[in-house]
C-alpha cells in the first residue's frame, strides 16, 4: 500500500502506539509498524521522520539522544503526557471507525 494511500491519521496513531512501552529510535519505530501491520503499511523514511518532527512540535513526543542495540548514537522518541492522552483518544476514534466501516461494508442490501 503506497504511503499516500494511508488513511488520514493512521501514521500518527501507529507512531504513538509504538512508543507506548517506552522510547524508540526512528528505525525501530518503522520496524515496529512494519511488523505489526504485517508489511501492509511500510513507512518510508521520507514520511516517518517528518511525522516524528511534527508530532514533537505538537508536544506529543520528546526526543533524547541514546545508543542503539547496535551501539550507534540515535535520537530516541518517547511519549509525553499529552501524547498518551492523544493515543487514548485516537484508539477510541479508530475502533469506532473500524466498527462502523465493518458494519457498513458487511451490509447485504441498502
Amino acid at each position: 500500500m503506497a504511503g499516500s494511500d494511508l488513511f488520514t491519521g493512521s501514521l500518527d496513531i501507529l507512531i504513538l502506539k509504538s512508543l507506548n512501552w517506552g522510547p524508540l529510535h526512528g528505525y525501530a519505530i518503522g520496524k515496529w509498524i512494519r511488523q505489526w501491520t504485517t508489511e501492509v503499511l511500510p513507512v518510508q523514511e521520507g514520511a516517518l521522520y517528518p511525522a516524528l518532527h511534527r508530532m514533537e512540535r505538537k508536544g506529543l513526543l520528546e526526543e533524547e539522544w541514546g545508543v542503539t542495540e547496535t551501539n550507534r548514537e540515535a535520537k530516541f522518541y518517547r511519549l509525553t503526557r499529552e501524547g498518551r492522552k492523544q493515543l487514548k483518544t485516537d484508539v477510541i476514534r479508530w475502533k469506532t471507525y473500524a466498527q462502523v466501516m465493518s458494519r457498513a461494508l458487511a451490509a447485504a442490501q441498502p
